[in-house]
């Protein structure tokens, strides 16, 4: 009985020198404020990213895209979830590293009119005003601005520009005030059902947009950053399952997480940023 209270004993300290050694990471979302919201969206996303790495997770809460860039710069958060708008100005400010792809399946911007309406093709748009959402957003603003400037549109120039909230831009729409709305395809389905007796048309689509993203801080140890990629990729339904217990995050449902991505990836969102006149990547648009 003794040795085994020995062995015992000598297991308990074991287990609890482990648990002390565990390295902690900060981990932020860009677009999800508060910590109840993060705790909410991804707490089980975090437990199961602890359980598989070892590590401990921290949340960090980041009250706006700009406050996490300046969380990663003063090394205040260690990973950080984020569009593909926000990856290029991490990337430029930070040198962050890329970790893992995180793939919204039917993630693209299109440009939508009214079934009826007298806007029918991209040319019917010259000379008149199309909407874009949240300023700088990917798929609401830089986005559906590409779409139209793949079909020969200017950014300003053949036709204005006018960044509104895209439920108010849907009214203006519907009323005639404006002649479309750059949105993505979620968008698209939920303006569907809130608007039944109305027919929206689609006159240009893009092509699918580059991946949601993990990064690292350049200060992340190589050997941390490579456990993390190395679960996203051993355990990928795992990971998956419990990013969709958060209710926002049923974007990323039929996705999967990818481990080929490169910085060169996102250099269309580069293109899109050049395209509505922005050529410097250090700050987001609008501030």
């Amino acid at each position: 009985m003794a040795i085994k209270a020995m062995v015992g004993a000598a297991a308990a300290v074991l287990l609890a020198a482990t648990a002390a050694s565990a390295e902690t990471v900060r981990f932020a979302v860009t677009d999800i404020a508060g910590l109840e919201d993060l705790q909410r969206e991804f707490g089980g996303f975090r437990d199961t990213l602890a359980r598989l790495t070892g590590l401990d997770i921290d949340f960090v809460p980041v009250n706006s895209r700009t406050a996490a860039v300046e969380a990663m710069r003063a090394d205040q958060v260690d990973f950080v979830l984020t569009g593909p708008a926000e990856y290029v100005v991490f990337h430029q400010v930070t040198d962050a590293e890329v970790v893992i792809g995180w793939q919204r399946p039917d993630y693209f911007a299109q440009i939508v009119t009214l079934a009826d309406g007298p806007y029918r093709d991209v040319d019917s748009l010259r000379g008149q005003t199309v909407t874009f959402g949240e300023v700088g957003s990917t798929s609401q603003h830089l986005g559906p601005a590409q779409v139209l400037a793949d079909f020969g549109l200017v950014y300003g120039q053949d036709y204005e520009p006018a960044i509104i909230s895209r439920n108010v831009a849907v009214e203006a729409l519907i009323r005639g005030d404006v002649a479309a709305v750059g949105m993505n395809f979620t968008h698209l389905g939920r303006i569907r059902e809130a608007f039944p007796d109305v027919a929206f048309t689609v006159v240009a689509r893009g092509r699918d947009l580059p991946n949601d993203i993990l990064i690292a801080s350049p200060g992340v140890p190589d050997e941390i950053v490579e456990a993390v990629r190395t679960a996203f990729i051993d355990h990928q339904d795992s990971l998956l399952e419990a990013v969709l217990q958060g209710e926002d995050n049923q974007k990323y449902g039929g996705g999967s997480f990818l481990a080929n991505i490169s910085d060169a990836d996102y250099d269309y969102v580069r293109s899109m940023y050049r395209t509505i006149g922005i050529a410097d990547f250090s700050q987001f648009v609008g501030n």
